[in-house]
């Protein structure tokens, strides 16, 4: 059975993070400086040191993900060093600063980091529920395999409502015509659905098809003869298109999830080496 990076080779690289954290806190216990803990001893300038290359080499997984075949390593292990030592500069940082924060750069520099790490927990989470969740919602189709798939209900629905009054073949066209995907990132990311449908002359709302599918229904209690037939054919089929609407829309707003999260991490993360340069030409020209 295929693992996750989060228990990658038996969580080899949870349980490294874990000693190197409980290294830096006995040291940290031990070690009796003249004055109280902070940035300036010899142990805050070597968990300083540590904690800086630490965050460059965590950044460098943005390129080197994209180009694992040419050196050692798995994606999958990368991303999980990534996890589990950047988790570890939470600890790393904090001992650094010695527990002292104040309004300068320094405290800024740290803030920014504990953003960058705890934005990661969420895409943590993101990356290892959201794909298997999407990939349950779609049934292991692609969203191109579930629109040509709309597409070819549309052509059948068109030849439904051939047979039907013409009042419900307009309805049914103008549904299908003005039936909306996506939007804009705050409609993909809230799962808006601004279709429209046209019904006796008026154009209203259609949101998860359902203004369409109570008109059919209601007609459908109403239909005497083979009109009944033909009509409960016809919202059989509309039921289906209706579900795989359902299905594409719930798809465009996780992978919408999965994108805010970058476009907060990773700027954040440009941010943090800003703001790191800063803290450490500060020290060395004012220290």
């Amino acid at each position: 059975m295929s693992t996750s990076f989060v228990s990658h080779q038996g969580g080899r690289y949870f349980w490294v993070s874990l000693a190197f954290m409980v290294l830096c806190i006995i040291i940290y216990a031990w070690h009796d400086p003249v004055q109280s803990p902070n940035g300036g001893t010899w142990y805050g300038y070597t968990l300083g040191t540590i904690g800086a290359l630490m965050i460059l080499w965590l950044l460098y997984l943005g390129k080197r993900k994209r180009n694992f075949a040419n050196g050692w390593g798995t994606t999958k292990g990368w991303v999980s060093a990534h996890v589990y030592l950047g988790s570890s500069l939470l600890v790393i940082a904090t001992l650094h600063t010695g527990f002292q924060f104040g309004w300068n750069i320094h405290t800024v520099a740290y803030a920014l980091m504990c953003l960058v790490i705890f934005s990661g927990f969420f895409g943590v989470y993101a990356y290892v529920v959201y794909p298997s969740a999407r990939n349950k919602v779609k049934k292991s189709r692609t969203r191109d395999d579930i629109f040509e798939q709309i597409q070819g209900i549309d052509q059948q629905l068109k030849k439904l409502v051939s047979d039907l009054p013409e009042e419900i073949g307009a309805m049914v066209n103008s549904a299908i015509d003005r039936t909306e995907f996506g939007g804009g990132f705050l409609d993909q990311l809230l799962g808006r659905d601004k279709s429209k449908v046209m019904i006796d002359g008026i154009i209203v709302n259609n949101n998860n098809q359902d203004a369409v599918v109570e008109n059919l229904v209601q007609k459908l209690t109403l239909a005497r003869g083979q009109e009944t037939k033909n009509l409960a054919s016809l919202v059989k089929e509309y039921g289906v298109r209706q579900k795989l609407l359902g299905v594409i829309r719930t798809d465009i707003r996780l992978s919408a999830i999965q994108e805010i999260w970058l476009s907060f991490h990773v700027p954040i993360s440009f941010g943090l080496i800003a703001a790191l340069a800063a803290h450490i030409a500060s020290v060395f020209i004012y220290w």
